[in-house]
């Protein structure tokens, strides 16, 4: 696979997954992610519009969304990550987080302690990709493979 195909391929299963967090899964009694669409869809868009940028832009779209998914990482960790490194974060208390995701998916459980759930860890492995995929593969408009 070239390293184009990896970066559309890789982007275009982030934007997947993400599209679940609009609607919601539920599996058995415990959901993957509950659906968020008329709280959270201009977060679905802005990421489709940069991606799409990227794709049909030389070289100014593939720097819109690759900031983009950084900021979108730097949320995403502070919203997560942080609670379950430190304890406590700047967006909610720890026991609203734990409550908050109390019925969903769980890789861990710490007692006390926020953990992300198995949604969430995965959205940041695919977010970490999809920055690696466009911070090192050439734009996919570009002459040069």
């Amino acid at each position: 696979m070239n390293k184009k195909r990896f970066a559309i391929i890789a982007n275009n299963v982030l934007l997947i997954w993400y599209f679940l967090s609009m609607f919601g899964l539920k599996l058995g009694n415990k959901y993957l992610v509950e659906g968020a669409f008329k709280d959270e869809w201009i977060f679905l868009v802005i990421p489709v519009i940069t991606f799409l940028t990227y794709i049909f832009t030389r070289k100014i779209g593939r720097y819109i969304h690759l900031g983009w998914l950084v900021m979108w990482f730097i949320t995403q960790f502070f919203s997560h990550e942080w609670y379950t490194l430190f304890g406590s974060g700047f967006m909610g208390n720890t026991e609203d987080k734990i409550s908050y995701f109390e019925d969903c998916i769980q890789v861990a459980e710490a007692a006390g302690r926020y953990v992300p759930d198995l949604y969430h860890i995965i959205l940041h492995v695919l977010i970490v990709i999809a920055i690696i995929s466009i911070a090192i593969i050439p734009n996919p408009v570009s002459k040069r493979s």
